[in-house]
Order: structure tokens, then sequence, then C-alpha cells
């Protein structure tokens, strides 16, 4: 048997380099009345690839909402988007979420994401995200979060 760290495609993808790449199906469910993939669910794709990079390089969401090291409770949010879409996608296709971090500031990362089908770009995406408190205000990233990107 092939050991799960050497089979592709895994659940939450992996890391080549600086990007992520994540694989996905189209379904039925992630179509419209046209057959064509619903707008929205590339969105949901691309939040799969940013959670789940984040996932890979070790970067929690349960940690950051309960931090074990007494610090205080945080989360990251999306403060702004840009999408492009620029071909459809379609039932049955098998296509990939490609991720890369493309600035890291203070308290917030930008994501620029494109879901390809093979070497076609069908979407591209850019994502602001930004690590806040319980009660919204931005935190800086913490060290070891800018480690695991600058790695």
């Amino acid at each position: 048997m092939t050991p799960p760290s050497e089979r592709w495609p895994d659940l939450a993808g992996r890391i080549v380099g600086r990007r992520h790449i994540l694989p996905v199906r189209v379904y039925f469910e992630d179509t419209d009345f046209s057959g064509l993939v619903y707008h929205a669910n590339y969105l949901r794709w691309c939040e799969r690839g940013r959670s789940d990079m984040l996932r890979l390089l070790g970067v929690h969401h349960f940690e950051l909402h309960a931090p074990g090291d007494g610090g205080a409770p945080a989360a990251f949010v999306v403060r702004r988007l840009e999408v492009d879409y620029l071909r459809p996608a379609r039932i049955d296709e098998l296509l990939e979420i490609v991720t890369e971090c493309a600035e890291l500031g203070g308290a917030h990362l930008t994501m620029a994401q494109e879901v390809r089908r093979g070497e076609r770009t069908l979407c591209r995406l850019s994502a602001k995200i930004v690590l806040i408190s319980q009660t919204g205000k931005p935190l800086r990233l913490p060290p070891a979060i800018v480690a695991r990107f600058k790695e």
C-alpha cells in the first residue's frame, strides 16, 4: 500500500514550492440551470484552497479561535475579494485551485488564487485576509504564522 503522504490527490491538496494545489471535481450540485458552474462555487473552492493551505502550513483555525497558550481568541476574515471569471467549468471536470501568498502584511495576508482546468485559467481571485480579535479589531500576525509563510 502507498503511504498516505505519497498519494495524490490528497484531501487537503499539496504544497509545491510556494503554491498550494487543491484538486476539485465539478459535481451536478455545483452547476446551475445552464449546466455551467454557478459563480459562487468558485468562491467556495477558493476558500477551501486558502484553508487547506493554512492547514498544511500548520496554521489551524481551531487553535486561533481557542488558543491553548493563553492568548486571545482570533480568526481570519475576508476583508476584500477581487474576482475575474474568464472561462466556464462544467460537470465532471477536474479542476485545480492554485493558491499562493502574494503579500504578507502586519495584520493581513493577500492570497492570489486561480481555478485551473489543465493549463487553462478559468477564474482569478485576490483575497485580502485579516486576522481579527473577538471584538473585530485587527491583530498583528503572530511571528509563528509569518515564519511559516516565509519558509
